[in-house]
């Protein structure tokens, strides 16, 4: 270990001499050529050794013998066949045909059942000194770690396909690295195991619905550090056409260049008429008109908490009670009837403006979204006058008005995100003002879950067509339906909803809003199912194919699109990911979820006054047990970095914003300039407030740092310090980030780090970026 420290820091003293001295730019044949060259990281000079009745693996490299795979309970065995390099056999009993097989570069293990039903097999248990996995962005996890310990105590069982953001774990052995590399991680489960110390293993799921009853691995051997376990797998995708460039999805699609060097940020504007739109001191006397009758009658028939409380604050207010409660209960109730189709009443609007009497001579059956909620606006302007600012002011101080602040911060890349498409169609200034920025701007959007009655409050899971809830969710194989988010309405199945994909879409579209993104929920996040549904059956795979099939649509709309996760099944069909860098914490941790006294309460979803919803703005600590294992540098590896940088933009989840976590903001710049991060926050018109001015000057640095990083592989990842708290990643050979995350400065020859600060080193270049301030 200590030996590999002074390679490191020598490593470190050269190059940082060579790019002091070379203040040249690279040309772009010159990055090419850099990136496009290979080198052959798989040592293939080994030997393998494999027990039958146990399913034991072992490999022989240099005089050392390791065991790979440990072994099993005894199964009978038959047909064993063995040549110089191959081996196979049945497990009879269990329906298993094996054959391994000795390659040039790696071994081959490919496991065949053919029993006709659900069957499982539990292979390779694995034990380690250390693993190196890719858990989210990655983890490098030895095999006593306390915290580690504890958490998979607990944690013992993941699902690979959500776990894994890439489809590799590796043993790192005394004298070298073993790789497991998968096709795909389609009916794979880990189990772990912590007495004494942490294994695991590999469940597969031999799915009746699927045909094709394979389990295959190549196993390769690298050197034992985590660049060459990296770039070992990508030349593997590289090979089986699964790699692809984010230059190479420019060319289908130039919108991508706006993501470049772009802060990523959701805006909540998610009331088109805000407080600072209304009258308020008239509204006594407006309370009388027929509009607010007619509201708690649609309340009372359409919505989901009928029009009780509404009713309580209408009295009230004629009472003369104007507080923060009654203001807010108006607004939200004004908010959701502007989006009902219910609403023209020729009774109640008898004079309606020229628009919307364009928009009622069309037929308000014929209306597509848009021009829906431009009906319901005008109408409800138009009936009273006195009480708000006019139309076009609607809801531009809490949007608009932030995208020019941002322009006049000198932000000239960003990446906005809406909460619901509703947000936009509502407030289409906005949107256009967004894309005239040079930004980009698009909806969350997901297809998990569908509810059997259409909510205004869960748009996302409300669909037109009343026959999918029975005929297009999941089944299991018990034949009971799989509950959608949170528990409620049930899960879809993707394969059977394209169409009402497109028709959602196309008309979300319709009226020319000037979406230019697209965020789609959980697809590339892992979550997915095998359908056991006797009308549909469906696979793991056919899942993932469904829904990167609806990725590829929205692409073809010339919309720049991202989603959850970023697991790499996705990584051809998007250009940028939420939720690698920082996952969801401790999503059944009932202090974070429920608790709302403990000081670890994240927040709630909901916000009844039109703010960010404290589930996203709020900011707070996380346990000292979690920080190992979702944000201390120590276990953390760039390895999907190391992987994609060049391929998908990946940043936080969007529960997990840059300024969420307290007392880790400084630290979390660092990395998200070591690991070429995008910082992502939410924004209204207080927290632009709160965090514009900081926001602003670290895009002064962010900005040209990160459209240099993504045109170079990562090329070289290192920890320079016993304690792993000093580390450097390089882009090419040109571009360097050196992060102290220590309290101590850091000294290397010429150069000093000073501490809880990262320095970018470029041609000769050198920028610091100091975050002393951010958690004070």
């Amino acid at each position: 270990m200590k030996k590999m420290m002074i390679i490191s820091i020598v490593m470190f003293l050269l190059i940082g001499t060579a790019c002091s001295q070379d203040t040249s730019a690279q040309t772009p044949s010159q990055i090419d050529k850099e990136n496009n060259k290979r080198i052959e990281y798989a040592q293939g000079d080994f030997e393998y050794e494999v027990i039958p009745e146990t399913f034991t693996l072992k490999i022989t490299k240099d005089g050392t013998t390791e065991t790979i795979a440990e072994p099993q309970a005894k199964r009978k065995v038959s047909n064993l066949q063995k040549s110089a390099t191959k081996t196979s056999w049945d497990f009879p009993d269990d329906k298993l045909h094996v054959t391994i097989e000795k390659q040039k570069k790696s071994l081959a293990v490919s496991i065949h059942s053919t029993d006709p039903k659900t069957s499982h097999l539990e292979w390779p248990r694995v034990n380690a000194p250390t693993y190196t996995l890719p858990i989210s962005e990655g983890k490098q996890i030895p095999q006593n770690d306390v915290a580690w310990k504890k958490y998979f105590t607990s944690d013992n069982e993941q699902t690979m396909n959500e776990y894994f953001s890439m489809k590799f774990f590796t043993l790192n052995k005394k004298n070298f690295a073993v790789s497991y590399v998968m096709p795909d991680t389609f009916n794979n489960d880990i189990l772990f195991h912590t007495d004494p110390a942490i294994q695991f293993s590999i469940k597969h799921t031999f799915s009746s619905v699927n045909k094709e009853k394979n389990y295959n691995y190549q196993i390769f051997v690298t050197d034992n550090n985590p660049v060459a376990i990296a770039k070992n797998y990508q030349n593997y995708i590289k090979d089986h056409h699964q790699f692809t460039t984010l230059a190479e999805k420019e060319k289908q699609n130039p919108e991508i260049k706006k993501l470049y060097g772009a802060p990523h940020a959701y805006l909540w504007n998610s009331r088109v008429l805000t407080a600072d739109d209304m009258h308020w001191n008239t509204l006594k006397s407006a309370i009388n008109d027929p509009l607010f009758e007619w509201i708690g009658d649609l309340l009372d028939k359409y919505g989901d908490d009928g029009a009780k409380e509404y009713r309580t604050v209408i009295t009230n207010i004629k009472n003369g009670e104007l507080y923060a409660y009654e203001k807010n209960m108006i607004l939200n109730s004004l908010q959701y009837t502007l989006q009902m189709k219910q609403l023209y009443n020729p009774d109640i609007f008898k004079n309606p403006d020229a628009t919307a009497a364009k928009y009622i001579d069309k037929g308000i059956k014929n209306l597509n979204e848009q021009e829906l909620y431009d009906l319901n606006k005008h109408l409800v302007a138009n009936q009273i006058t006195d009480l708000t600012t006019p139309i076009n002011e609607w809801g531009q101080s809490n949007s608009k008005d932030i995208i020019a602040s941002m322009q006049q911060a000198g932000i000239k890349n960003a990446w906005i995100g809406l909460p619901n498409w509703v947000n936009g169609l509502m407030n289409p200034a906005f949107v256009d003002a967004t894309k005239k920025a040079g930004y980009l701007v698009g909806p969350y959007d997901s297809y998990q879950s569908i509810q059997q009655n259409a909510s205004i409050d869960w748009n996302t899971a409300s669909f037109p067509d009343p026959t999918l809830y029975e005929d297009a969710t999941v089944e299991n194989e018990q034949g009971k339906k799989l509950t959608g988010f949170l528990g409620k309405g049930r899960k879809l199945n993707p394969t059977l909803v394209f169409n009402a994909v497109k028709t959602r879409v196309d008309g979300i579209l319709a009226g020319g809003i000037g979406f230019n993104s697209w965020f789609m929920d959980v697809d590339a996040a892992g979550e997915l199912h095998d359908d056991f549904a006797k009308a549909h059956p469906t696979t793991q795979k056919e899942d993932a194919a469904a829904r990167m099939k609806r990725l590829d649509f929205l692409t073809k709309k010339g919309l720049v699109v991202g989603s959850e996760g970023g697991n790499d099944y996705a990584a051809s069909d998007i250009a940028f990911a939420h939720g690698l860098e920082t996952p969801v914490i401790k999503w059944d941790d009932p202090d974070m979820r429920e608790n709302e006294d403990s000081p670890y309460f994240i927040g709630k979803y909901a916000s009844m006054d039109g703010s960010i919803p404290t589930r996203y703005s709020k900011i707070v600590p996380i346990k000292d047990e979690y920080k190992p294992i979702y944000t201390s540098l120590v276990y953390s590896l760039p390895l999907f970095k190391l992987v994609y940088n060049r391929s998908v933009i990946s940043t936080h989840h969007w529960e997990w914003d840059s300024y969420k976590i307290k007392g880790q903001t400084g630290e979390r710049r660092l990395k998200e300039y070591l690991y070429n991060t995008p910082p992502l926050f939410h924004l209204d018109e207080a927290n632009w407030k709160l965090h514009g001015a900081d926001i602003a000057a670290n895009m002064k640095n962010w900005t040209p740092f990160q459209k240099e990083a993504l045109q170079h592989e990562m090329s070289n990842f290192q920890t320079l310090d016993q304690d792993r708290l000093v580390q450097k990643t390089e882009f090419g050979s040109r571009l360097q980030v050196i992060a102290n995350f220590s309290n101590k400065d850091f000294q290397a020859d010429k150069l000093k780090i000073p501490a809880h600060t990262a320095v970018i080193l470029q041609n000769g270049k050198k920028t610091l970026i100091s975050t002393d301030t951010l958690d004070k």
